[in-house]
Order: structure tokens, then sequence, then C-alpha cells
């Protein structure tokens, strides 16, 4: 459970970083087919190209996952140093991600053009173009939750982790598709917190990869779900 809470938040984290949250107006104008002003005299969005555009990164992410937690199983047998290997790296990548180390590789950004004809297939390729062309922010982010799917027993349950990071990154890109006259003032204002939600973000992978080298993770979950029906009766 909490495994798929940190992937959750971990896809809104994503969203809201410095390389995807500026360029949603852009990806929204052009999966649309309509320019920013077009869109902001619009009183209705078609949220479909919107919502196959979410639909076409998701399934890159969920196949990642797939294919970390496939390769997970094969060195179950050395299944400790895996995880204290898993827990490193997140770590390592944490720190990236909040400033302390700079990986210049994790900066390198490369940006997938795309020149396809407008059809039901086009936002779906272009979410499949997102998914794989855009690293600098995402990257690592998303590579520690990859590390995360690479310790899962199943394949079942890392496609479930790269859902949940897939799901946290599409929700807000929906509804700043839906109300996108109130996006652009939000993204306006927000810019100058990005670079707290990074460090935030980072600090929660942080202390996730620790947890991980401890192997304590899932004792915080089970201490979470011992906690939870004692919250519901406090409230």
């Amino acid at each position: 459970m909490i495994e798929l809470l940190i992937a959750f938040g971990a896809g809104l984290i994503s969203f809201l970083s410095p390389c995807v949250l500026p360029l949603i107006p852009g990806y929204i104008s052009y999966i649309s087919g309509s320019s920013i002003n077009e869109l902001l005299e619009k009183k209705n969005i078609n949220l479909i190209p919107i919502i196959l555009f979410t639909i076409g990164f998701s399934l890159v992410f969920i196949v990642f996952g797939a294919a970390s937690t496939f390769v997970g199983q094969i060195l179950l047998q050395n299944s400790y140093e895996l995880r204290i290997i898993a827990g490193l790296i997140i770590v390592i990548l944490s720190l990236h991600i909040i400033g302390i180390l700079n990986i210049r590789y994790l900066n390198y950004e490369k940006r997938i053009q795309t020149n396809i004809n407008k059809n039901i297939f086009s936002p779906i390729l272009i979410g499949m173009a997102f998914a794989f062309g855009w690293t600098p922010c995402i990257g690592p982010i998303l590579g520690s939750i990859l590390v995360l799917a690479a310790t899962e027993e199943s394949l079942g349950r890392g496609i479930l982790l790269l859902s949940f990071y897939s799901i946290g990154l599409a929700i807000p890109f929906i509804l700043s598709g839906y109300l996108i006259q109130k996006f652009l003032i939000f993204s306006k204002n927000f810019k100058k917190n990005i670079n707290k939600v990074s460090k935030i973000g980072g600090a929660i992978l942080l202390i996730t990869g620790l947890l991980i080298i401890t192997n304590q993770l899932q004792a915080l979950g089970y201490y979470l779900l011992e906690l939870l029906p004692f919250l519901q009766n406090f409230g």
C-alpha cells in the first residue's frame, strides 16, 4: 500500500516538475489542435485527445515497470543485494533531485518532435513520445519508481506500481485541460514554488531509499495499516 502511495505522489511531483509544468499549455494546445487563445475562448474543451495522450505515456511507463519487475525477479536469488543496490540508486537519484548531487546525464534533455497526421492515434503516439523523450525532470523520479518496481515480487505488482505513477501524472494533466483558464493562472503563480516541490519530492524519495536499504518500507506500510482504524475512530 505504501509503495502505491509513493508512486502516485511521484506522478504528481513529476507533473509539477520544472520541465513538465510550463509545457502543459503547449501540449494541450498541440494535442487539441487549438491555440491557447482559442482554448481560453472555448466553454467546453474536448478532453478525449488529452485522455488519449495520457494513455500513451501510461502505456510506456507501465511497460517500463513490467520490464523492471521482470529483471528484478531474475535477480531474486540475490534479493538482499538487489534491495541494497535498489535503495542506494533511489538515494542517489533523490540527492540529484534535491540538488545535493549534480549528475550531468540526468540533466540532458531530449525532445522528440512529432509531425503526424491528426487522428485518433496521434495523441497516443505523442504521449508515447513524451514518455520516451522528456528525461531531465521526470527521469530521476521515474527512475526511482522503476527501481522500486524491480524489488517487487510479482509482475502484477510492478505493473500496478507504474499504473499508480501514471495516474498521478495523468489526473492533473486532464484537469489542467478541462480547467485551462484556471490552470494558466495557477502555473504562473506556482513557478516560484517549483524548486521547493522538487526538493520535497526528493526528500520523500530519499526516505524511501533509506527505508528500502534498512528493510523497513514494508514495516512502515504495516504500521500505517494498523494506525488507520485508530484514525478513523478518532475522526
